[in-house]
């Protein structure tokens, strides 16, 4: 009896610590420390690749890479934290979910090589043999420095149950007649497989994420209808309709020896390396134009010297050109170069004396989408049609996830995961 009741006391202590450090923790992509740059968390061998891990998945890993800019010495530490479908923090504790330490040491890291901006680049590949998971679900990998009182960022990813539902999933024209021509619309449908689902309007639950984003995800969407062991996701009310917004533009900082895709100039001032991207030009009405694009997203590369960790940072200069005055909001330069957030660094300010806007900050050597976005006055909805315009047309990748909270649990499952695209 005595240490059963000292086996609660312990248990209570761990649920009350935990509880204490994981208040004030942001269940989104979050970066605390101002010298954390370049942040990627992807399938080990897939630098594009949506960061979903399999439950038991053997020698399948996620890899966070993150470069830290500060000359001070770090002690980075690691921690998982399991988050219900609409990412709040679930009510287990860590015992519940993770196989092994609570916490670890990121001790893979290395310094750059022949670089003006010097930095420390670390790296960690999980599930790995000190921590791996026991659940499925969504989750926030934490890092801090020394103690989660110290956090430094965090980023979401998902494990996936081993036994999967099935999606069939299509974007076509919205229902919609008014966002005919410039909207997204993606229905889906879910075979639930080995899951019984009893009571799907309130176990049964998807979020459809828009390229990188999770701004402007939808979530919490639960089933239409119902017919021959498929649940229906087919709304009439727009609730999974995205702006189709444009292409992203792209530019490539690869090499500092010459002029890459869609730079005008590179140069060497004030001890540091500037590019000087080609000025683009407002679209909100423009035709739609078809260019290869990585949805938004980034890779690091130095053509120049292939030596791990020789890429350079680089000042980036962007300039745009706009008939039409923004005069109820700002203009920001936006993808995963900014960490898919509104950055104040990349905010464009108007130059008078030649007539356009302009914003310059430092990224990493390689090759990038961007697209400028509008964010009004109080307001903090991004808006990436303002400016960029919106057609039907443009290759968006949607992301469907599918949640089950099984009876007699306490968590939010992930049983399924599809892409789809405009075809």
């Amino acid at each position: 009896m005595k240490k059963y009741l000292i086996c609660l006391a312990t248990m209570f202590l761990l649920f009350q610590m935990e509880a204490q450090w994981t208040d004030n923790i942001h269940t989104d992509n979050f970066v605390y420390a101002s010298g954390i740059r370049s942040i990627t968390l992807h399938p080990k061998e897939v630098r594009l690749g949506e960061p979903v891990a399999q439950l038991g998945g053997g020698d399948e890993q996620l890899t966070l890479e993150f470069d830290d800019v500060e000359t001070d010495d770090h002690y980075f530490k690691y921690t998982f934290i399991h988050c219900t479908h609409d990412w709040q923090i679930s009510d287990m504790n860590q015992v519940e979910y993770i196989d092994g330490f609570s916490e670890d040491l990121i001790d893979q890291y290395d310094y750059s090589f022949n670089t003006i901006v010097h930095y420390t680049h670390y790296q960690l590949s999980f599930p790995n043999r000190n921590m791996s998971f026991t659940k499925s679900g969504n989750y926030i990998l934490l890092v801090y420095d020394d103690t989660p009182d110290n956090p430094v960022m965090t980023r979401r990813f998902m494990v996936l149950e081993d036994n999967t539902a099935k999606i069939n999933a299509q974007v076509h024209h919205p229902t919609d007649v008014n966002n005919h021509f410039t909207h997204q619309e993606v229905d889906f449908e879910v075979v639930p497989g080995p899951y019984i689902v009893r009571n799907p309007a309130m176990t049964l639950h998807a979020t459809i994420k828009q390229n990188g984003r999770w701004d402007n995800a939808k979530y919490g969407l639960t089933y239409h209808s119902f017919m021959n062991n498929r649940f229906s996701f087919d709304y009439d009310d727009g609730r999974n309709t995205f702006p189709g917004g444009a292409e992203f533009h792209t530019f490539d900082i690869g090499t500092l020896r010459s002029n890459g895709d869609r730079i005008v100039s590179i140069d060497f001032a004030h001890r540091r390396n500037q590019a000087y991207v080609l000025m683009d030009e407002a679209r909100p009405y423009g035709a739609y134009e078809s260019r290869s694009t990585m949805n938004g997203a980034c890779v690091y590369y130095n053509r120049d010297l292939p030596n791990p960790y020789s890429e350079d940072y680089v000042n980036t200069y962007f300039t745009l050109k706009s008939k039409y005055p923004f005069t109820d909001g700002d203009v920001y330069v936006f993808g995963e170069l900014t960490d898919w957030k509104i950055m104040e660094e990349a905010k464009l300010h108007f130059n008078r004396e030649q007539n356009y806007w302009e914003t310059c900050f430092y990224i990493k050597q390689g090759r990038y989408n961007y697209q400028y976005v509008y964010v009004p006055y109080g307001s903090k909805e991004i808006d990436a049609t303002y400016i960029e315009g919106s057609h039907y047309e443009t290759h968006n990748q949607y992301t469907i996830f599918v949640y089950f909270r099984e009876e007699g649990t306490s968590y939010d499952k992930l049983i399924a995961v599809e892409h789809c695209s405009v075809q």
